[in-house]
């Protein structure tokens, strides 16, 4: 069995489609997300059925899925990308959205991989990880550099080979990848990058090219109706 891991999708429903097309999985194979797996996109609910409606398909919780959930309860204030985002479902739709992503894991462990959204902490076991830290959250940013003072991915010391999302590291819509132990693979698809997955045990890389920016272009289709960020 193939796993296909695949990094931040942001509702970019066609270019998901084009790179599960270009891995050829069969139905006993899984694909498993690292969050994010919408807002800044064009089509977030189509993504948000594929994951809802699919066997062997899952996704961690990412740091925009917990804005929708902390700012669905009214713990915040919407952000333009969740006021987009919810636009683009119904009443129902988005409701739906909130209780389903509100079950997604905060990591998950295979056999071969560890599988984040955000940043790892080192020093710690995976179990005494703070939340905040591993989801990605400006919080969990904020303290990992003001007590680090370096990148988490330079640091990691977990057992296994650490596979994350979140950002483009490389700032070059390239996956990073430092020592066949890290794995970066958010490469900026919502921003008119690319799309990357990595198919495990082989850890092979597969990418896709984004066909637009999708959040500049969100932006300015509700720039006279929300009020920017």
């Amino acid at each position: 069995m193939k796993q296909l891991i695949i990094g931040d999708i942001h509702g970019c429903y066609e270019e998901f489609i084009e790179l599960l097309d270009k891995c050829s999985l069969s139905d006993n194979d899984e694909i498993i997300a690292l969050g994010d797996i919408i807002d800044r996109g064009p089509d977030s609910p189509q993504v948000l059925e594929f994951f809802s409606s699919r066997q062997n398909v899952r996704s961690i919780m990412g740091n925009h899925e917990r804005k929708h959930i902390r700012s669905y309860l009214g713990k915040l204030r919407p952000a333009l990308s969740q006021i987009i985002t919810e636009r683009q479902f119904s009443e129902h739709g988005y409701k739906k959205m909130v209780d389903f992503i509100g079950d997604f894991p905060i990591y998950i462990e295979l056999d071969n991989a560890l599988l984040i959204h955000g940043l790892y902490e080192p020093g710690l076991k995976l179990k005494d990880q703070k939340e905040n830290v591993l989801i990605g959250t400006m919080s969990g940013e904020t303290y990992f550099l003001e007590k680090y003072h370096e990148p988490w991915y330079h640091l990691y010391d977990g057992d296994k080979p650490v596979i994350a999302g979140h950002h483009d590291y490389s700032s070059s819509q390239k996956p990073l990848v430092i020592n066949d132990k890290v794995f970066l693979i958010d490469t900026g698809c919502c921003y008119g990058g690319v799309l990357t997955g990595l198919i495990l045990p082989d850890f092979k890389i597969i990418s896709v090219d984004c066909k637009h920016n999708y959040w500049s272009g969100l932006k300015r289709k509700y720039t006279d109706t929300i009020p920017s960020e």
